[in-house]
């Protein structure tokens, strides 16, 4: 039987010197939720993704601390206004640093219905979710495990929101949502739990790169 091959594409390299610092980045950090309209780029998406989740050292360490270098994360990108990458669905390869599409189409008005109808979600060019794999984690740690995912996607978000602000992006993090529906609308298995979701667009104010 043949094997469906899925699309990749490659990221573009993380940068990891910026021209904003820590401190500049804390201080202007905001939950935004009004875009100012317009896409973001692919080396945008690709920054944000290697913040939450990216490969930094060659032992495969990643950006956000990890109990026990587990690493129960898995990330998905909706993307819908993304310049250089149809609309749809992606996992985030974190050892490639490439997008692996899982869905076509524009699904964040879905997402948003799902997210008990936060409108910004719908109206954010991209949306990360994270999602958890509790198992990666409570194997190792037991029950305390599940308390060190928790730990582990506030760093990642934060991560996030901070490189955000050094793009001149907006992002919020949002919790209120219907596990189950977000689950199907991005197409997550049984195994992986949205813990979090990030929408991501231009922030008021700002102007897309030239």
């Amino acid at each position: 039987m043949a094997v469906e091959r899925i699309p990749v594409q490659r990221l573009p390299e993380a940068v990891e010197d910026g021209r904003l610092s820590v401190e500049g980045a804390l201080s202007r950090r905001r939950s935004v939720r009004d875009f100012a309209g317009g896409a973001v780029t692919l080396g945008e998406v690709g920054q944000l993704l290697w913040a939450a989740q990216g490969v930094t050292d060659s032992a495969g360490l990643r950006a956000a601390p990890s109990a026990g270098a587990l690493y129960p994360l898995e990330l998905r990108l909706v993307a819908g206004e993304v310049t250089g990458l149809s609309s749809g669905i992606y996992r985030y390869d974190a050892a490639a640093h490439a997008l692996r599409q899982a869905a076509v189409g524009d699904r964040r008005t879905e997402l948003a219905a799902a997210a008990l109808g936060q409108r910004w979600i719908a109206e954010a060019a991209a949306v990360l979710v994270i999602a958890a794999v509790h198992a990666r984690t409570t194997g190792k740690y037991g029950k305390r495990g599940r308390r060190y995912v928790q730990i582990e996607v506030g760093h990642a978000a934060q991560n996030v929101c901070l490189q955000a602000v050094a793009l001149g992006l907006g992002a919020t993090v949002v919790g209120a949502f219907d596990d189950a529906e977000v689950m199907r609308v991005v197409g997550l298995d049984g195994a992986e739990e949205p813990l979090a979701l990030l929408p991501i667009g231009r922030a008021p104010g700002s102007a897309a790169p030239g």
